[in-house]
């Protein structure tokens, strides 16, 4: 059974790649720094469905100087690592002009300094094997922007811009590096909003909808499996059409 890091598993869009992926026969190892209600009963739901798993590993990835030890204790403890979805992430708005500094480097260090990091470590286990599959969570906003996410767009558009030239220093090894830009996603991102504003947002995009976390972990599996072989250094949008 393959062992795949989920980031940020314990809810939304982590969670939905964890069912989906573990629904698909993989092992996955979901760090989050606690669980949730949600985690649990998927723990729960993938044991008794058999085949694959899905098994939380604490972890605070804010703590970038453990990420080393961390992942040598993880693959002693299950195995060579196949893939590394980097979903975790954080973002606060906020206008630039007035984000505290404390905040502005929380969130570099959240979104991009620990992912890169943690799949330094891991990405160097599928090279011995010469085999895996790295997935980086993006977003729209990295080439759209969006009013009050300047510090957040920027740490999605590193993540884009870090995707394609890792896979290029990797791929030779057999190993794809891709990512996904999410938009709006339902559910999630929107939960906030009023019908009016969801609206008016599901009728910007060309299939007048938004698109759901599941939608965004059916992408993952593919680029997960064997279907995904021969697609790396490119970012699938899902969204709905909204950025057609």
């Amino acid at each position: 059974m393959d062992n795949v890091i989920v980031t940020g598993g314990s809810r939304g869009i982590g969670l939905a790649i964890a069912q989906k992926l573990a629904r698909d026969g993989y092992r996955v190892i979901v760090v989050a720094r606690q669980t949730s209600d949600a985690l649990a009963a998927a723990v729960a739901k993938a044991a008794a469905a058999g085949g694959g798993a899905i098994e939380l590993a604490c972890f605070d990835l804010s703590d970038i100087d453990a990420i080393p030890a961390f992942v040598r204790d993880l693959r002693h403890r299950v195995g060579p690592i196949y893939g590394l979805i980097n979903n975790a992430g954080i973002g606060p708005e906020g206008l630039l002009a007035t984000m505290p500094n404390e905040q502005i480097e929380r969130v570099l260090r959240l979104n991009v300094h620990a992912p890169i990091l943690l799949t330094k470590y891991v990405v160097r286990g599928m090279m011995s094997e010469g085999r895996g599959r790295v997935i980086n969570l993006s977003s729209i906003i990295a080439s759209t922007g969006y009013n009050a996410l300047s510090v957040y767009g920027a740490t999605k558009a590193a993540m884009v811009g870090f995707t394609k030239s890792l896979s290029r220093e990797v791929g030779r090894l057999g190993i794809t590096v891709n990512a996904i830009a999410p938009g709006f996603i339902d559910t999630e991102m929107t939960g906030g909003l009023d019908d009016k504003d969801r609206g008016r947002i599901a009728g910007r995009s060309a299939l007048r909808r938004l698109a759901s976390v599941d939608d965004v972990a059916n992408m993952a599996a593919f680029l997960i499996g064997e279907t995904g072989r021969n697609i790396s250094g490119v970012v699938m949008t899902v969204d709905a059409g909204s950025t057609a």
